[in-house]
């Protein structure tokens, strides 16, 4: 009910104030890549890597997605074997999915009928608080609970901050238990229905409870991999976790999806006006259930009066029963000091794509929101820039004619349809195939490794005992924990060079 008033606010604003050409989409089409990123600069020839896709138009050839990263073994096998990289058609012409507004506001707001069901775990933390865990399940499944001798690689959802669940969430959720993956939904305290068992909230980039949730996820399926993906800013807290935790994170590859990289000047610049609107509506509803309890350590008055992000964060974790303005300018620098997601960039020890859209309404302006020096020196890093897709949309022509199709058939045929029916979010097929393609190249690796550590030992006789015996205790540890820190500081020396 709340989605569908959101929806409806946000449709009316909409329709009254925003212009027809973004309605329709007509407006010109933003620069593709832009000046110096379509080809590589000179300057930086040998720096970094920038796969281009060209899509052949009427009137001009126009690029519509780039791969921006430092060269590395690992870049180059992505290259060579993610062929969703290069193919993104995104929708043009006279549709309203071709707004990237729209886009943004249809994949934020409006529900989504979806065939998966959830299993919640709640766990509970050391200072006796809760966050939950949502296990997604295909609804035909009798079984509610996966055995802990399972194998299938765990996918770690990690929502916005605000706790909406969005359209995108449940579509990702769907695509991975099609391709065998045990999607898990991680909820902050609070939201989505966790109940507020402590006076404390989650600050935005706060990892610890995140960290709790990683070892539950360990000690129930300790023989798969991990795999996290985040939305939104979301992605603020997965890329705290990764620098905090470094190559103790236990985690193969991570994806951040449409992500805020600089949040702080996000808070203080601020959306356009119905977008924030919007949010802090939202947050506000969600905050009002725990107004009396909360009123015990901030000052409620002051939060539901607020009417920007900025403001509702700045008295939630900054204010503390202060009013003074300069304490709390103060506190608000002190804060993003701790909170700030890339603070520990450098730590990061595992691959991380983020895919963004260069017309993201939500994130802003692509040459002063995104960090490009970071692709371009970290080899951990990589980008997957589109000309088009707005904030978690992605929208591509064969969605749309799927989705078109799937409608006129009508729904008859969707309880025997199984998971993975609809069209896939273009999205949704890159962040997997680059899973896949990261887990093969560290599996190729290691079997290099062990393959030259074999032939050195076979050239002396107790070198080759010792080697012998070494090589059987490997073999047995790789099922049962094939992430763990000795593999993932291999890894790293291995796809850096």
């Amino acid at each position: 009910m709340l989605g569908w008033l959101v929806a409806v606010c946000i449709v009316i604003l909409v329709v009254l104030m925003w212009p027809g050409s973004k309605f329709f989409g007509t407006e010109s089409q933003p620069d593709a890549i832009p000046q110096g990123m379509g080809v590589p600069r000179q300057a930086a020839k040998d720096k970094t890597v920038r796969c281009i896709s060209d899509r052949e138009g009427s009137v001009e050839k126009t690029r519509t997605v780039a791969l921006i990263c430092k060269p590395s073994a690992l870049a180059n096998y992505l290259l060579k074997h993610c062929r969703t990289f290069s193919n993104y058609s995104p929708c043009v012409g006279w549709t309203w999915r071709a707004s990237a507004f729209l886009l943004s506001v249809y994949e934020a707001c409006w529900p989504y009928d979806s065939p998966v069901q959830f299993v919640r775990d709640n766990l509970q933390l050391s200072d006796d608080g809760l966050l939950a865990l949502d296990w997604a399940v295909p609804s035909y499944q009798k079984r509610r609970r996966t055995s802990s001798h399972s194998t299938s690689p765990v996918l770690l959802i990690i929502p916005n901050s605000f706790g909406k669940i969005t359209r995108n969430v449940l579509k990702l959720c769907e695509t991975a238990l099609s391709h065998g993956y045990l999607p898990a939904v991680f909820n902050r305290r609070s939201h989505n229905g966790t109940l507020l068992t402590t006076l404390k909230l989650q600050q935005f980039g706060d990892p610890a409870d995140l960290r709790e949730a990683v070892r539950y996820i360990r000690y129930r399926q300790p023989a798969g991999r991990l795999y996290a993906v985040s939305e939104s800013t979301g992605s603020g807290l997965l890329l705290s976790y990764l620098g905090e935790c470094g190559s103790s994170s236990y985690m193969t590859a991570a994806v951040c999806l449409s992500p805020v990289f600089r949040c702080q000047s996000w808070f203080e610049s601020g959306l356009c006006w119905p977008l924030q609107w919007a949010l802090v509506l939202y947050q506000k509803i969600c905050l009002s259930r725990y107004r009396t309890v909360l009123g015990e350590t901030i000052q409620t008055d002051t939060l539901f009066s607020s009417c920007s992000l900025r403001g509702l964060e700045e008295t939630l974790f900054c204010q503390a029963g202060t009013s003074s303005s300069s304490n709390t300018s103060g506190a608000w620098d002190a804060y993003w000091e701790r909170n700030e997601p890339l603070r520990d960039v450098d730590e990061v020890a595992i691959p991380v794509l983020s895919v963004c859209a260069q017309d993201d309404p939500v994130r802003g302006n692509t040459q002063s929101t995104v960090p490009f020096e970071l692709f371009e020196t970290n080899p951990h890093f990589f980008l997957l820039l589109t000309d088009r897709g707005g904030h978690c949309g992605f929208s591509t022509q064969f969605e749309e004619s799927a989705t078109g199709a799937l409608s006129a058939v009508g729904s008859a045929a969707a309880p025997n349809s199984g998971m993975g029916s609809r069209g896939t979010n273009w999205s949704h097929k890159a962040l997997l195939e680059f899973f896949r393609a990261t887990t093969d190249f560290f599996a190729a690796e290691e079997r290099a490794k062990q393959l030259a550590a074999r032939r050195r030992g076979f050239g002396g006789g107790s070198g080759g005992r010792i080697f012998r015996h070494r090589s059987v205790s490997t073999c047995k540890r790789v099922p049962v924990c094939s992430h763990n820190i000795h593999a993932i500081y291999n890894w790293q020396r291995s796809y850096t060079r």
